[in-house]
Order: structure tokens, then sequence, then C-alpha cells
């Protein structure tokens, strides 16, 4: 694999390090030290005046932007106008000033610089010593957390401690609503509102064309040392105060700063309340120690009941911590309003938006750690069905059409090649109301909303699709989810999952007309779905086009094996990302696969392939494959995993939990990979844990890398806490309460008293 590791963090077990500063990874640096809690997010930029390269953004779930209307879209069914999560208010805005010199990490001297993230608190810290020009010094420790109980209250901490000197010293505070989004020269936010008094201030900003509200208010404590001066600070968008503090020699003076961050998005509430309340909830909000305490007791529990343990790999036990960690501040059930952008809260790349990725890779982690959270995401679907809908019949079809991008539920890619290509957002959504309700058996979800999500997909996909004159059925002028071949027929990803859609919501419906016979009434009275359209659904299922050949073997799409072959390991490390080095239409014209295709939909619907085809495909398409997507390397090495390809697991699995600790793409510095880090959680579970979750019986076939001595995980199925222990050739499973497992292709009967098996020597590496 051409792409390569860029160390740059200290290694250790729960944390994540920086040990001196580099300004060539300043934003790479940024984007690892984000911390956010589904509400909001901020990244890791320096809270002090810095005028280096740097991108000051601060995020909010939802809260969002429109880009202008394209008049030079003329075509029918392109989308026009996008929207984009826009960078909001920086809550953390500080200026040190002593005797007119002021901190700035760009000009300033400084020594013995430390940034944490503690895994274990979710609190970042910096720490250094700042030399003035007359070799006074200044010991300063940062630290900032955002609250995982209450989702509005975010907290900073300044200690100040001179080492030399006695003297005052300049503190400015601010509330910043004149943000930047992508150092664009205007802000997209209007200030409405602003209060400003000597321990509390803030400002209510709407963005100027969504209407969309924040109103952000600080309040303010000064401890160990003397408060001079106490003054406001006043500029367009901005409020805060300008501090004069008296600093001791040796003596240790902490500023502290208790921020609500109260988010609107309806605009029929009067600013009035939004006012109100955020000045309610700001004078409850407790300080910063109490509220460490709550954060410390939150991450305990947190990790009791989530943590993945790895004996004998430093890296990889940092790695895929941080990235469950990350996971956890993503997205956690806060709001079925919400959903996970492809960058999370972590920066500006993608828009803020969420990709069918949401479905495919993110949705089983929180399947097996956080069930209510699992079904808000899928309920988000629910709740845009309507601009599905829209979008369906802006393409010329029927029934729904999701997004391939969306913040809101409507479009905001115009690249048609892609918006109007790629139906794998539908059909993701389709395979996420049959991957909960399976897991879960909640049918009062799957008879409603879930049925009403699969007939309406159904309905676009016939819609879309049509009938060559042999009377096949297939999907013409596609792109799957290998982005590097478009407007192709006979796409495999596309085929089978649409076969898979059209099967599964035949099943409901006829369960719910023998079951649950209100429910069906129902259900046909809101879609009106007829019995033809059952019987074309049925009859575009058992014609569907399939490009398989009787050993296993899948092309790709129609004409794939004849595409002009390209060697992957043969590009240079500097040409990536591809996207920013090559023509847009290079990448179209040869056999290089962005990320899986058949082995994709062969992860998802592993019970339907035998290990024969899985074996060809992964020979054949593996060595085809960039990985120019942050999802491709965990579904390589799940894949892997299965056939006994160790080397190849181990490989892959290293590279998809470090992806943005070692910035192998080149591209960490704009932001996370929010696929990959959800990635990183299967590769463990279903990967190494051998779990997969489409047949009826919940499976497992652990295995144990060469490299380590031993791991464990832990997962949540139907009410039981599932704890599974790997250690050299031996298995160890309980459960909380009994559950029957499929461990190593036997039925087994599960419980508190511990069951211990041998690895089954193929599963050795």
């Amino acid at each position: 694999m051409a792409k390569q590791a860029d160390k740059y963090f200290d290694i250790a077990p729960w944390s994540v390090s920086e040990t001196g500063f580099d300004p060539e990874h300043g934003r790479v640096a940024e984007s690892i030290f984000s911390i956010a809690n589904e509400y909001s997010g901020v990244r890791g930029y320096f809270d002090e005046d810095y005028s280096g390269d740097r991108l000051v953004g601060s995020y909010f779930n939802g809260v969002y932007e429109y880009t202008p209307n394209d008049p030079s879209i003329i075509y029918a069914g392109i989308q026009k106008r996008g929207h984009f999560m826009v960078n909001a208010v920086d809550w953390l805005s500080l200026r040190l000033v002593v005797d007119g010199e002021q901190l700035d990490l760009h000009h300033s001297q400084f020594s013995a610089f430390k940034r944490t993230l503690d895994l274990q608190t979710g609190v970042l810290t910096r720490s250094f010593v700042w030399t003035l020009a007359d070799g006074r010094k200044l010991a300063l420790r940062f630290e900032r957390f955002v609250s995982m109980q209450i989702a509005s209250n975010v907290y900073q901490r300044l200690a100040i401690t001179p080492q030399n000197f006695a003297g005052d010293l300049t503190l400015t505070t601010r509330i910043n609503f004149d943000t930047r989004h992508s150092n664009q020269a205007g802000s997209y936010w209007e200030d409405v509102r602003e209060f400003n008094d000597p321990e509390q201030f803030g400002i209510l900003g709407k963005t100027k064309a969504t209407r969309k509200r924040v109103f952000s208010l600080a309040k303010i404590k000064v401890a160990g040392g003397a408060l001079k001066a106490n003054e406001p600070v006043k500029a367009e968008r901005v409020v805060g105060r300008q501090l004069t503090l008296g600093l001791t020699e040796g003596q240790t003076l902490v500023f502290d700063k208790a921020v609500t961050n109260i988010v609107e998005k309806t605009p029929d509430v009067p600013n009035d309340t939004v006012w109100a309340k955020g000045l309610a909830d700001n004078q409850a909000q407790v300080g910063y120690d109490d509220a460490l305490v709550q954060q410390r007791a939150y991450w305990h529990d947190f990790w009791q009941r989530n943590d993945i343990q790895i004996e004998g790999d430093p890296e990889n036990q940092q790695g895929i911590r941080y990235c469950i960690f990350q996971m956890a501040q993503t997205y956690h059930g806060q709001s079925p309003t919400n959903n996970v952008g492809a960058k999370g809260l972590t920066g500006e790349a993608y828009g803020g938006l969420a990709f069918w990725d949401t479905e495919t890779m993110c949705l089983p982690f929180y399947l097996f750690n956080d069930i209510k959270a699992a079904k808000n995401l899928v309920e988000f679907r629910y709740s845009t069905l309507a601009a599905a809908k829209r979008r369906a019949q802006m393409v010329d079809c029927q029934g729904a059409s999701y997004p391939i991008s969306t913040i809101n539920g409507d479009e905001s890619t115009s690249l048609w090649q892609h918006a109007n290509t790629q139906l794998q957002p539908s059909t993701a959504v389709a395979y996420a109301v049959f991957h909960y309700a399976h897991l879960t058996g909640d049918h009062d979800f799957l008879y409603g909303h879930g049925a009403e999500m699969l007939v309406e997909i159904s309905r676009f996909l016939y819609s879309r699709g049509d009938w060559n004159r042999k009377h096949e059925f297939s999907f013409y002028g596609v792109m799957g989810p290998d982005e590097f071949q478009v407007m192709v027929n006979h796409d495999a990803y596309t085929n089978y999952m649409g076969l898979k859609t059209f099967s599964y919501t035949l099943k409901v419906v006829a369960a719910m007309k023998t079951k649950a016979p209100a429910a069906y009434q129902a259900l046909q009275r809101k879609t009106h779905f007829t019995d033809q359209e059952l019987a074309d659904w049925q009859d575009a299922s058992d014609h569907m086009v399939f490009l398989g050949d009787n050993n296993g073997m899948i092309e790709q799409q129609q004409g794939f094996y004849d595409l002009p072959h390209v060697d992957v390991d043969k590009i240079p490390v500097s040409d990536f990302p591809l996207y920013d080095h090559w023509s847009y239409d290079r990448l179209f014209r040869n056999d290089m696969i962005k990320q899986p295709d058949v082995l994709m939909f062969q992860f998802l619907y592993s019970n339907d392939f035998s290990a024969r085809s899985k074996r060809l495909n992964y020979d054949y398409y593996t060595p085809r494959t960039i990985h120019e997507s942050s999802l491709s390397p965990s579904i390589h090495s799940i894949m892997a995993q299965e056939l006994h390809k160790a080397a190849d697991a181990y490989k892959f699995f290293g590279f998809a939990t470090r992806m943005d600790l070692d910035n192998y793409n080149r591209n960490t510095r704009d932001g996370l990979h929010t696929t990959s880090i959800a990635a990183a959680w299967l590769n463990i579970v279903y990967g190494f844990g051998g779990l997969r979750s489409d047949g009826p019986t919940l499976s497992l076939n652990p295995g144990l890398p060469k490299q380590w001595q031993g791991y464990a995980f832990k997962i949540n199925y139907r009410g039981a806490n599932i704890h599974v222990q790997v250690n050299a050739q031996t298995v160890t499973i309980t459960a909380t309460s009994p559950v029957t497992l499929k461990l190593y292709d036997k039925l087994e009967q599960v419980g508190e008293t511990p069951l211990k098996l041998s690895i089954p020597a193929v599963w050795q590496a």
C-alpha cells in the first residue's frame, strides 16, 4: 500500500499528547485535539490569539447556512443550492498581554510545550512557559472540556504562575461571533442582542440566511490573585471583559470561564424565549470543579461499559480508544434531529454533511453500545422522509430518494455524478431499518416508520431502474461506492442492495398483513401502495441483473474486467489525496478502486456468500483498491480476518485505527474521518472478534493476531451485556443475562458463568 504514516503524537494508553509544538502540524493537531458532545464541538485551536496558520472552528450540530444558488446550473434534476455546517461562536477567545507584550506562539518565545487530550475525562490540557523579551517567565496551563451530561455547558480554565517576577497581566476574554468559515472574508452571523456585565457576558447570534440562533453566555471567575480592573470589551459581533490581574511571584492565579450555548433551530421561537433560557441556564450552571467531577463520572461509566483492551500493541491500543472516544463525542443520541457528519464536529471539509456511511459504518457501533442512539439515527431518516420524496420527484422518480449528503434532509451536492447517480443512500437507509429491527425486534418501529420508509425507497428504486429486452431489471447510469467509476451499468453493489431492499420490503409488508393488520392498513392508507406495485417489486427482485459466475466471482460493473490496469503501489505518496493532485477525469479511466464495492455488500450481507466467493473477490479487488475513502481499510481488514489472511487483517487494521493520528491520507488537518473512527471499532468486533449480525443468530468467531497477547470487548444485545476475552488459544465469554450465540458455527447458551472455548486452529494467526 502506497500510503505511509506521519508519526507525530506521543503513544500512551489513555491519552494523546503533543510534546513540543510544530507549526507544520498545527492544523492536524487542531483536528486531533477536537472535543465535542454531539450538541457542539470545538477544534483544538489555541485559546489565545495566534497569528500563525490555524482554523478557529466551533460548530453546532444542525446549525447550517445555505450556499448561494448557482445560476449556471440550468439542467433539471441538479441541485442548485446546498447547505453546510457553519463555523459559529468562539467561546474560548483570549488575549494575554504583559507590559505591552502580547502572547502569540507564532512569535513569542516559549518552552516545555505539552498538549494532552485525556481520554478518561475528555479534558484537553496545554501547558508551556512563556519567556518575555526581558527574561521574565510565566508558566501557563490551559484546560477545556465540553460537558457530556448537560450538552449546552462548556468550560475553560487558565492557570497562570509567574516564575521570576511579580506584576500585572492584562487578560481579555471574549465571546466572538466574528468567526470566519474556512477563512472566508465575511461572517455568516448577525449580532441580535448582547449582554455585558462584570461577571457575565454574551451574544445572541443569528445566521443570516437560515435564521438559526445561538446564544453564547459566559460566567467568569478569578481566584488566587488580585483582580485590579474589569472593563467591558465591545466590537462588531464581539463582547467580553478586559481584566487587569495582579500576579505574585510563584503564586498561581486561576481564571475560569463557564459558558452556556443555547441553540434554537426553529425560526418561530421568539428571541426573548432563547434569551431567557440562556440567562437561566447560565445562572444555574455549576462551576469548573463541580462540572469536572461530573465529567469524570460520565467517562468512568462509559469506559466501564465500552472499553476495548489490547495487550501487546500500544499504538493500536491508543488508536482504538481514541476512536471510541471520538464516536461517543460525535454522537450519543442526545437528539433525534442530529446525525453523524463525515467529519463530525472537527472541521469544515464535507461541510458537516452526513453521508450513507452513517447507516452502514457508524450505526453498528451504536447498535451494540447505545440502542437509544441507534434508534435516533434511524429516526433521523424518517424525520427527513418528506425531503427524500421531494428529491425523488426532482429526479423524475417516485417514492423517496435519500440524499448523498445532507444536514436537514435536502440534497446538498450539486455534482450530478454523485447526487443523481449514487443510489446507496437510499439502500443504506433500508439496510439500517433491517439491521436495527433485526437486532432489536422492535416491531413497533418496523411496522410504523420503518415500513413506510421501505415502501417509499422501493418505490423510488423501481422507478429509477429499468427493464432490458431480455426482461432483466437493472440500474443504468449509476455510481456505486467506488466513486472512481461513474455512469456505469449493472453496478454489483447497487443491484444487490436494490434486490435486498425489494425482498425485505415485501417480507415486512407480508408479515404486517397477517401479524399486524391494523398497521398494514395504516401503511396502505398512508403510502397508497398497490398489489401491482408489490408484484412489480417481486418481479424486479427475481430478475435483477447480477454479474456473478458459478464460481462466486462478481464483476463490479459491466465492462470492469476490460479497464486498463493501474499498479496502485507505484503511486507516489506525494500524490495523495488524489482528488487534490490528479485531474478529476483521470480517476475514471482505469481499474483503480477508491473503496470497496463488491467486498462492501459481501460484508453487509455476509451470510449470503460462500467463503470461496469472498476469497475470489478479495484476491482480485484488493490489489486494485487505493483506499482513498476512510471506510475502505476496515472492510478489507474484516474480510481478510474472515478469510484467515492474518497479515493483511493486521496491516489494514492499523491503517484504519490510526488514519487520523498518523495522517495517512495527509488531510487530517481538514477534520477527522468519522467513518474510519467508527470502522476501527468494527475492526475489533467484526474483524478479530468475528461478529456477524445479519444472520438468524448473532455469531462470533474470535481470532487473535500474533502481534497481541490478548484483547477484550463488550457488546450489548437484547438486554444482555456480553463480555468477550481472547487470550492465547482461549476465548472466555460471559453475559449478564442468558443469550444464545453461534460460536465457531455451534449454538451456545451464554450467561453469567464464564464459557471457555479453545480457538480452533483455523482462527489462530
